[in-house]
């Protein structure tokens, strides 16, 4: 089957075209597929679910909104931020603690970056182990070296053989092909404490991202899923019945990914009304356009 198309429409003119590749697995099975299954790319924050893996195994004081802060891409909101200083506060740790950087836009503190809850999560990871905080999201740190394992457990790989780099927050990242990532996906909630923490991201979407993401829209409109974008136009999901999913938009864009999560879902029997459409809205708050998914 061919990829997804998406297109962008301003007043029946054809702006801009997106390209996603999408693929659902259910029981280690590729149940359906629109372009390459076999892509590979980093996983960038969709890996923070399964980067809190070794958290929730080590922490059960933990509750549902430090294991939903852990799992974010934050905004920063006020509720958000607060999420993360709880969860500091619980490691125990200190902002100052934190080893990421600055993001333009944003206050200039560690905190604000929106990889701080991961981040605090990890530094929890720490105390509960007694490692050293120094240094945690270095490769051969045992945090990172519990990630690693984590996510060749949940994707039923070899963890000698994951492609690695750096993310935009300074810890390893890993790839893997859409496929891959689908099941792990699939098989997420099947994991010791992977239920906890799709049920904390469930429970609170709004700490997990925004309004505006694929992500937060699929865990506030379709009961029973959760879901986690990633840098570069990725979105990995779970669902009921044990299905995984994982779109990769070619050209990195995150906005076809909403149209083309629902277009792509509809088949398996996720209905997603309206949004196999996006408006596009100016300044003004005036519908100007949209963004559709070809076929829908």
């Amino acid at each position: 089957m061919d990829p997804i198309v998406v297109e962008v429409r301003r007043n029946g003119t054809v702006e801009a075209r997106h390209v996603v590749h999408a693929v659902a697995v259910r029981d280690g099975a590729v149940v359906a597929e629109a372009g390459d299954a076999g892509i590979a790319c980093f996983l960038r924050s969709s890996s923070k679910p399964i980067q809190a893996l070794p958290l929730a195994r080590a922490r059960s004081d933990l509750d549902e909104r430090d294991l939903a802060i852990a799992s974010a891409s934050h905004r920063a909101t006020p509720d958000q931020i607060a999420a993360v200083r709880a969860l500091l506060a619980n490691a125990p740790a200190t902002e100052a603690d934190l080893e990421l950087g600055l993001q333009e836009g944003r206050p200039p503190e560690r905190v604000y970056n929106n990889c701080s809850g991961k981040h605090a999560g990890m530094l929890a990871l720490c105390r509960a182990h007694g490692w050293p905080i120094e240094g945690y999201r270095l490769p051969d740190h045992p945090v990172q070296q519990a990630c690693r394992g984590a996510h060749a457990e949940a994707a039923d790989v070899d963890a000698s053989e994951l492609p690695t780099a750096t993310d935009g927050c300074g810890v390893v990242t890993y790839a893997l092909p859409l496929e891959r990532m689908a099941h792990a996906y699939a098989r997420f909630e099947q994991l010791p404490e992977g239920s906890r923490i799709a049920d904390a991201m469930r429970m609170h979407p709004e700490l997990v991202g925004g309004p505006d993401g694929a992500d937060f829209d699929l865990m506030r409109r379709a009961p029973g899923w959760f879901a986690k974008g990633g840098a570069e136009g990725l979105l990995c999901a779970g669902g009921p019945g044990s299905l995984g999913v994982a779109l990769k938009s070619v050209d990195g864009a995150f906005r076809p990914l909403g149209p083309a999560l629902a277009a792509f879902l509809a088949p398996l029997g996720v209905e997603l009304p309206g949004r196999t459409a996006a408006p596009i809205e100016n300044t003004r708050g005036e519908i100007v356009g949209e963004i559709v998914a070809l076929g829908s």
